[in-house]
């Protein structure tokens, strides 16, 4: 009977070490590859966070998400630096000097530091960048609130901007917010908002369907001629009710028209029990923050709350990443998903194992071990938002040969 345990306790020695050696084979591997293909990220909130609190993201910023060293250990080459206009600019006349200040601050990140940054308008100049080994800045506004006429698409596409998020957590000139929910001004998508998308089809921008109710979302596909991004949205099935997720629909609507989701990483855009938990967590915070006496706004009263919300916030995981990507995968192919992973956007959620921009290898990890190919990944990194990238310049190029 001894031997008997024994073996058994042999065989699964054998079996640990092999998984574990295993699961190093695809670390090792998945590192490899984040070095070697071309990573596009779909949302980085860098911007603003540096017109709050500047800091040098050309060295190590541990308070940050993003910076130079880490996004050179995960293989991040073009993050889209998000052009953020908070609703607070809509209707103030505001909004377009803010994207300005905020371009204009992009722009000097790369030419502070011409060795490790650039700003980049077009895949070709991504490749050479890639190539040169410095990291892509191409442009995208969240929040259509800049575009106070129609003529300012073009004035935007210009400076490099090479999308826009129609709208952000309300309401605007061109469309409906999906955070709005006591509006719903335009039923969808504005009548201007279908002359915008329409100029953005004509100059060659990706039109960006994060945000945007479900309405608004079948009136860019009813209006554009060009494939559409989600550029930082993940799956409703894994979050019932979330309609800043994109239903099942609507990611099939999105496939079919040869478009892009680009999932967020935030830990409640992955899961409902994340959103439960932080919701619970912030009415704890509150509740503890009176009973101590400290103002929420003084600095022991935001270290505490950040210290709490650490302890107790139920984070999700990189696997879960990777059960929404299986999900778009298994609705609409291999060819629609992308990565959007809102560093510096979502605050304190961010999942096990994706903390930050040196993490993409963990999930490419995580993709080998259940099956997907190298080719897979490199799309997922990439290839897919390209292609679409590819075919909104050909888009606008058949309507400007056409006038």
């Amino acid at each position: 009977m001894n031997s008997i345990k024994n073996f058994s306790v042999i065989v699964l020695v054998v079996l640990i070490f092999a998984s574990c050696s295993q699961q190093d084979q695809y670390q090792q591997q998945a590192k490899n590859l984040a070095q070697k293909v071309i990573i596009v990220d779909g949302h980085i909130d860098m911007p603003y966070r540096l017109k709050d609190n500047w800091v040098d993201v050309s060295v190590s910023a541990p308070d940050r998400d993003f910076d130079y060293p880490r996004a050179k250990e995960g293989g991040l080459d073009a993050p889209f630096m998000s052009i953020y206009i908070p609703v607070k600019y809509q209707g103030t006349g505001n909004a377009k000097a803010v994207a300005d200040s905020l371009i204009d601050m992009v722009e000097g990140v790369a030419s502070d530091n011409p060795d490790k940054f650039a700003i980049a308008t077009s895949r070709d100049e991504i490749q050479t960048n890639f190539e040169k080994g410095i990291i892509s800045l191409p442009l995208g506004i969240e929040n259509g609130a800049p575009i106070q006429a129609l003529s300012d698409v073009e004035y935007f596409y210009d400076r490099g901007v090479r999308y826009i998020t129609l709208a952000h957590a309300k309401d605007n000139r061109i469309s409906d917010s999906s955070y709005d929910t006591t509006a719903n001004t335009h039923n969808g998508l504005s009548e201007y908002g279908k002359e915008v998308v329409h100029e953005m089809n004509r100059l060659g921008m990706m039109v960006d369907v994060s945000h945007i109710t479900d309405s608004a979302f079948y009136d860019v596909i009813g209006t554009s001629e060009a494939p559409v991004i989600a550029s930082h949205s993940s799956a409703r099935h894994f979050t019932p009710g979330f309609e800043r997720n994109m239903g099942d629909d609507l990611i099939k609507t999105l496939g079919e028209n040869d478009g892009v989701i680009m999932i967020n990483f935030g830990s409640t855009f992955l899961d409902s029990a994340s959103q439960n938990s932080g919701e619970q967590v912030q009415q704890e915070i509150t509740q503890l923050l009176e009973e101590k006496g400290l103002d929420p706004e003084s600095e022991e009263g935001n270290q505490f709350s950040e210290q709490y919300f650490q302890d107790n916030f139920q984070f999700s995981t990189v696997e879960k990443v990777a059960d929404h990507i299986d999900h778009v995968v298994n609705l609409v192919g291999i060819d629609h998903v992308g990565l959007g992973s809102d560093y510096d956007g979502v605050g304190p959620t961010l999942p096990t194992g994706l903390k930050d921009v040196s993490t993409y290898p963990n999930l490419f990890a995580e993709l080998l071990e259940r099956g997907y190919t190298e080719e897979d990944i490199e799309k997922i990194a990439s290839g897919n938002v390209f292609r679409v990238w590819q075919k909104v310049d050909e888009v606008a190029a058949s309507m400007q040969s056409e006038n």
